[in-house]
């Protein structure tokens, strides 16, 4: 992979039995601004410290436990090895669990894209997934588990690639009914006020161009960054070191017969299911 891209996480999708070893890599760049705590006096970067809220006493880690709140004033106390047991187990399979359609999927669902990469030996079976996706209009559901962490995923024929979109959970979504929005359907408008709003929006459409969305906080400071390096006026802060980068590569076989079987595995009503 070219550039400065890094590695997430190395594994493989499972679509029925075809196995396609993939790359994750980030889809967006991390850019915002980064205001870290120095010490003006020393210029020593400055860190969090465990403090007891009511006292005001920095606490040893070793009487540090984990609670959670189950009402207010109440909490539940958990073991490291509880939490550890209830861990979800490392897993290097990208398991497809179904396909919708993509227009199904609330954009409020939506979290954090990342571009999936094929390995060696491994873009013919890529690409039948990523044409497959595209005809059919649909997206595969999944999960994975990244740092321990489980996640819901869709993965999404975009051009050449194939995005993995992390998915929130559906108790991480606020309904609507929640916040007060007006019914659905005109709700009071008269005909001209929808026809003017109508001509409105017909007059400012354009294609989308998302260069033209500038961060203009970030391209200030930025400014006054650079004038201020310019000058001299640049301290010395303890810099953190580089996260390593892996790599994996892999064998395809036959995928024809590897979907064969695949087909041959599904029950024949639902093989053969009008979909």
């Amino acid at each position: 992979m070219a550039g400065n891209t890094r590695t997430i996480w190395n594994g493989a999708i499972s679509f029925g039995l075809v196995n396609i070893p993939v790359a994750l890599i980030s889809a967006t760049n991390e850019t915002g601004l980064d205001f870290d705590w120095i010490d003006k006096r020393t210029m020593d970067p400055v860190g969090y410290k465990r403090i007891n809220k009511n006292t005001g006493e920095e606490i040893e880690k070793d009487n540090i436990v984990r609670g959670i709140a189950y009402e207010k004033g109440s909490y539940v106390i958990l073991t490291d090895d509880e939490i550890r047991n209830a861990l979800v187990r490392s897993t290097q399979t990208i398991e497809l669990e179904s396909f919708v359609h993509a227009d199904e999927i609330k954009p409020e669902y939506f979290e954090k894209p990342y571009y999936l990469a094929p390995a060696k030996n491994a873009e013919k079976a890529y690409a039948l997934l990523r044409e497959t996706l595209h005809k059919t209009n649909r997206v595969g559901i999944a999960r994975i588990v990244i740092h321990n962490k489980q996640h819901a995923a869709a993965i999404v024929p975009e051009g050449r690639a194939l995005v993995l979109i992390l998915l929130r959970w559906e108790h991480q979504i606020r309904h609507t009914g929640d916040i007060g929005l007006p019914e659905e359907g005109t709700a009071g408008l008269t005909e001209r006020e929808i026809a003017m709003a109508e001509q409105l929006v017909g007059s400012m459409a354009e294609h989308w161009d998302p260069a033209k969305l500038k961060d203009s906080f970030t391209e200030k400071v930025m400014a006054l960054v650079d004038e201020k390096v310019k000058k001299g006026q640049i301290e010395t802060v303890l810099e953190k070191g580089a996260e390593e980068e892996a790599a994996t590569g892999a064998e395809v076989i036959d995928l024809t017969e590897l979907l064969r079987k695949s087909l041959k595995a599904k029950t024949p009503s639902k093989a053969k299911k009008a979909l």
